[in-house]
């Protein structure tokens, strides 16, 4: 699953143009607490390119993909 994981970062890397800086797992996993249908949780901190914060354009600071049975993303950078 790892690998999973760190391409579905890296999509979202290229997709949203940003640079993921920090990245971890939470939730029942990351406590010892899982379950067999518990879900990986992932949240991640990321950064624009230069030019995004000079802009007068604002973009969203929250990317959240769509969660499925495996996988749960969600992650925060300024807009």
């Amino acid at each position: 699953m790892r690998k999973v994981i760190f391409q579905q970062l890296r999509e979202i890397e290229n997709e949203h143009q940003v640079k993921i800086v920090f990245a971890c797992e939470v939730g029942s996993r990351a406590t010892g607490l899982e379950t067999e249908s518990s879900d990986y949780d992932v949240r991640f901190i990321y950064i624009r390119p230069i030019q995004s914060y000079l802009s007068i354009h604002k973009k969203s600071d929250v990317i959240s993909m769509p969660i499925n049975d495996q996988l749960d993303l969600h992650g925060w950078g300024s807009p």
